[in-house]
């Protein structure tokens, strides 16, 4: 019976919980009692477990198997006339040592639990001695099997320790039940008794702290500890005394891991390992016996006090918790923790303390069996919290070998304790442990106040340094450096190599996000960090992006793209090329010109003196004269190839340079065209950008062109370089027209007068005509007719390109009209074309029709009937629309006249507010409808009716005004008449009768 209500004397050193729960253990049969075999406490001799099972042995001499249910699976005699007192199992061989009533002595019999004798239906008999190394028999007190049965050690009354070797190859090699390897007296004492043997087994290969690879064993008496040394290097010799304190029969037992000895003794609990003992465990009590469970030391002792050790007062404690014997205490001990896991009084006493399945079985002298389960992690982890003892439960994992989601969640939680006191720096500690495990945004949330920002730089650095950061982190950590001004960390962080190791770069996995890094230093205005990052990892639109738009370091820029090399520089100088050009006009004009023009490395030019134009470039950088041509590279490198002087080109007039051939080349070089937006602000540039491509891509100038050249362009895409080389020409025609000055305005005649340049005619004409440079124009094309009357693609190139720029141009379209009716034979083959060139001036009403009379008739080529169909349709057409409105005004008011004829409102929102109609509405005659809401007071005319109608009846009363006043009509008659008499009419001036006048 567990009564837990006795005062009880903990270990002062040692925390106390209630890691366990009892539970009584009945019968499977009957409920209501304990289980059969244990109803007769006192009849059983001794119990261990086994891999068969639990093992029970009775005063009778017989032995038992038990299952789980504590039922009898096997039994049988062991001795005869005699009893078992002590038994142990290793790899399914047990060992028995007892008594038997034909033997004088101790009998030592060896049992293979895996194979039964058919005869008797027991374990079979491998083997039965003796155990007396003298003619005197003595009893045995203990003895210790090693794990691997190749060691026996028993302990005699008389002092004397045996030890049998290699018992495992004397199981193997012989069937007699007498052969037995020859015992050697390892320890001999007097008047000492032996009280406790162990061996110290060989350490796991797990094991790394393990120093020894030996077998020792331990060897406890009443007064003295010894250690032997069994097998390996320096085995044999005598045993070395440990220490001069020994232990009662029964209160030595090997702890879990078979690695250290543990003695119970009144004043403390000793554990003692190859060097000796160790701290003991402060708990003073009188103790009977002591056990192991798992990594649990479990003791029994009285529950009295030091001072009461009698037997009549243990027997009072014993009676006051309900038993009529000796009162028993159990304690359970996690040494490793320093923690009592359970403490319990059993009122009867203690018969047997059992480890078995997982659970502490307590067997009482009254037959009760009681069974100690063990709590959970979690709630034993739960009680831990509840004090507060984090690092108590860390060590507790420890222990049991728990998962590190354990471990950080006892991290977690400790940091939150010491959070919540006040601790930032402790609980920082203990969070830094969580990294992995918990989301990083549970601790970031909690140090973003300012007070405990240098808090959360320390766990976001450690977030980098393990490589657990994202972009928000990486973010979060820059803005904190800047916020702090903190420069020496801001550099060390972007600066700092991955610590992963097995990159496949150089530079491996970065320990923070690089687009975020760039992005935060920009907005940070941390340039410099921010294009050492670009310029480092190869980001080039990123540092381009930072010393253009950022920095302002377009000198810095400008050199970059040439190490970049033709292709990036293409889509670089695409985006920020106007920037460039605003700032160094000079530098990024060559460096387009040579883009468009060379395939391969940049070439530089030779030497020239410009001085860079933006004062934030720094006073010593290079002007572009010195940019070094490099090869085209992934990115850029800190060394610089010298040029060769001897591949360089005058380029300074490229207009006035006879052009060379290019080299020939498989490369495709960029189109022009891609950067003529760039020059918008910049024409001069323009010009020279392309003469110099014209000159240097095609072989063309406007000074002469070698015939050779054009055969010897290797280019993938021959439409696209015509249509690039047309591009180039038709845009330097614009600019010559577009300059003014005479020399300009010479090129321009030349563009337009050769045979040999890619200039489209058409195109030319529109320019021409844009900025009003007609004369040599259509110069050009009379001329071009005069020559050949008979050829007929100048007219029609003429019509093709009114087809064309007709709608953006509409001046065109008179001069083209004039242009096709100078001449019968141009009139007879472009019939067409006039008829559609006529429809559309009078359908965009881009010439009067008086105009369009005026052109035809200014010779005899047009006929009567071509110079009035265009007047006679445009009456007819405003006739039409007139009759139309005129017959659909009459219709409505005939509507509106007729009482008979029902009105329909089917207007659903209101006219003033555009909302959905509700009651109550006013409807007008007008199909114009109002919420009441919307009219004024006593308004009984449609609101936007009557401003329209007061509009029309102002205009009637000022036109009947103006009617009186005959000196201005007779003056605006004279300048205009037909027109002016024509409008009298129409506004009633001259007296005409009004049509609200007339009697329907």
């Amino acid at each position: 019976m567990v009564n837990t209500t006795v005062q009880v004397v903990a270990a002062t050193a040692l925390h106390q919980f209630a890691f366990f729960d009892a539970h009584p253990v009945k019968d499977v049969h009957d409920l209501t009692s304990p289980p059969e075999l244990f109803k007769n406490a006192s009849e059983i001799s001794t119990v261990v477990s086994s891999s068969s099972g639990l093992l029970v042995a009775d005063i009778h001499g017989s032995i038992h198997t038990l299952n789980k249910e504590f039922v009898s699976t096997t039994s049988w005699v062991a001795r005869v006339g005699g009893r078992v007192i002590h038994m142990a199992e290793r790899n399914g061989v047990l060992m028995t040592i007892g008594e038997e009533g034909a033997v004088r002595g101790s009998l030592l019999k060896i049992w293979d639990l895996g194979k039964m004798d058919k005869r008797n239906q027991a374990p079979v008999l491998l083997r039965s001695s003796k155990v007396q190394p003298s003619n005197k028999p003595h009893p045995v007190s203990c003895f210790a099997l090693s794990s691997a049965l190749s060691f026996l050690a028993t302990g005699l009354a008389d002092e004397t320790v045996l030890l049998y070797r290699h018992l495992d190859q004397s199981l193997s090699s012989t069937t007699s039940l007498t052969a037995l390897p020859k015992t050697r007296i390892i320890h001999e004492s007097s008047p000492e008794s032996i009280t406790g043997l162990g061996f110290r087994e060989l350490p796991s290969p797990t094991n790394a702290d393990a120093k020894d690879n030996n077998l020792h064993l331990f060897i406890a008496t009443t007064n003295t500890v010894h250690l032997y040394h069994v097998s390996g290097k320096g085995s044999g010799g005598s045993n070395v005394l440990l220490d001069d304190i020994g232990c009662g029969l029964g209160c030595a037992v090997m702890d879990w891991r078979a690695e250290k000895i543990v003695l119970a003794r009144d004043e403390a609990v000793y554990a003692y390992g190859l060097q000796g003992r160790e701290p003991p465990y402060a708990y003073e009590d009188y103790k009977s016996s002591i056990h192991t469970h798992l990594n649990y030391v479990i003791v029994v002792s009285q529950p009295t006090t030091a001072t009461s050790t009698s037997p009549a007062t243990r027997k009072l404690v014993a009676q006051a918790a309900g038993g009529d014997g000796d009162a028993s205490r159990v304690t359970v001990f996690d040494m490793e923790n320093k923690v009592v896991g359970y403490t319990g009084v059993f009122a009867e006493g203690i018969r047997e303390v059992i480890s078995e399945w997982g659970n502490i079985y307590i067997l009482t002298n009254n037959g009760q069996l009681t069974r100690l389960a063990e709590k959970s992690t979690f709630a034993k982890l739960s009680m831990l919290y509840a004090k507060a003892l984090y690092p108590l439960a860390l060590s507790l994992t420890q222990t049991q070998h728990l998962d590190e989601s354990y471990v950080a969640d006892i991290h977690r939680q400790h940091g939150d304790h010491l959070y919540t006191k006040g601790d930032w720096d402790g609980a920082m500690t203990c969070y830094l442990k969580t990294i992995g495990w918990v989301k990083p945004s549970y601790i970031v949330r909690k140090f973003l106040y300012a007070q405990r920002i240098h808090n959360l730089v320390t766990y976001l650095q450690e977030l980098h340094a393990l490589g657990l950061a994202n972009a928000d982190h990486t973010t979060l950590l820059l803005n904190t450096y800047t916020k702090l001004k903190d420069i020496g960390r801001l550099d060390s962080l972007i600066n700092t190599e991955s610590r992963r190791s097995g990159s496949a770069e150089s530079n491996g996995d970065l320990l923070f996000d690089l687009d975020t890094a760039i992005r935060v230093c920009r907005q940070a205005g941390y340039f410099d960090h921010a294009s050492y990052l670009a310029k480092r990892y190869k980001r080039h639109e990123e540092y381009l992006r930072v010393m253009i738009e950022d920095a302002g370091k377009y000198g810095e820029a400008l050199t970059y793209l040439r190490h970049l090399g033709a292709v990036a520089a293409e889509s670089n100088l695409a985006r920020y090329g106007r920037a460039m050009l605003d700032n160094l006009p000079e530098e990024t004009t060559q460096l387009l010109i040579d883009l468009c023009t060379i395939s391969g490395p940049l070439i530089i030019p030779e030497a020239e003196d410009t001085t860079p134009q933006q004062s934030s470039a720094p006073a010593n950088a290079p002007s572009y004269l010195s940019y070094l041509a490099l090869s085209r590279a992934p990115a850029p490198e800190d060394k610089t190839e010298e040029s060769n002087p001897d591949k360089e080109e005058d380029l300074t007039e490229p207009q006035t340079t006879q052009p060379r051939a290019p080299t020939l080349s498989k490369e495709k070089r960029p189109s022009p065209t891609l950067y003529f937006a760039h020059f918008v602000d910049h024409p001069s540039y323009f010009v020279r950008f392309l003469e110099s491509v014209a000159a240097r891509r095609w072989g063309q100038s406007l000074s002469s062109l070698p015939s050779s050249i054009l055969d010897t362009i290797l280019d993938k895409d021959e439409d696209l370089e015509k249509y690039n080389r047309a591009a180039v020409w038709n845009t330097l025609l614009e600019l010559y027209l577009d300059g003014g000055s005479s020399e300009q305005q010479e090129k321009a005649l030349k563009v337009l007068t050769s045979d040999t340049l890619p200039c489209d005619k058409t195109h030319a004409l529109i320019l021409c005509s844009s900025y009003s440079y007609t004369r040599d124009v259509l110069r050009f094309w009379m001329d071009k007719h005069n020559t050949s009357s008979s050829e007929s693609s100048a007219s029609t190139e003429v019509v093709q390109a009114l087809i064309r720029y007709g709608p953006t141009h509409p001046h065109l379209y008179e001069l083209v009209l004039r242009f096709v009716t100078s001449t019968p034979e141009l009139l007879t083959r472009h019939q067409a074309d006039v008829e559609k060139i006529l429809e559309h001036i009078e359908k965009e009403q881009i010439i009067p029709p008086l105009g369009v009379v005026q052109i035809l008739s200014r010779n005899g080529v047009a006929s009567a009937g071509l110079e009035a169909r265009e007047a006679v349709q445009t009456d007819q057409q405003l006739i039409n629309s007139y009759q139309l409105e005129t017959n659909a005004k009459l219709k409505q008011v005939a509507e509106l006249e007729d009482p008979m004829h029902a009105k329909v409102f089917s207007v659903t929102r209101c006219s003033q507010c555009s909302g959905q109609l509700d009651l109550p509405s006013v409807h007008f005659m007008c199909n114009h409808s109002y919420h009441q809401r919307c009219l004024l007071d006593h308004e009984t005319e449609c609101p936007l009716c009557v401003r329209q109608h007061g509009i029309i009846q102002e205009i009637r009363r000022n036109n009947e005004r103006m009617a009186d006043q005959h000196e201005l009509f007779l003056a605006d008659v004279q300048d205009n008449g037909f027109k002016v008499v024509a409008g009298g009419f129409g506004k009633g001036v001259l007296n005409m009768t009004r049509l609200d006048d007339v009697a329907v």
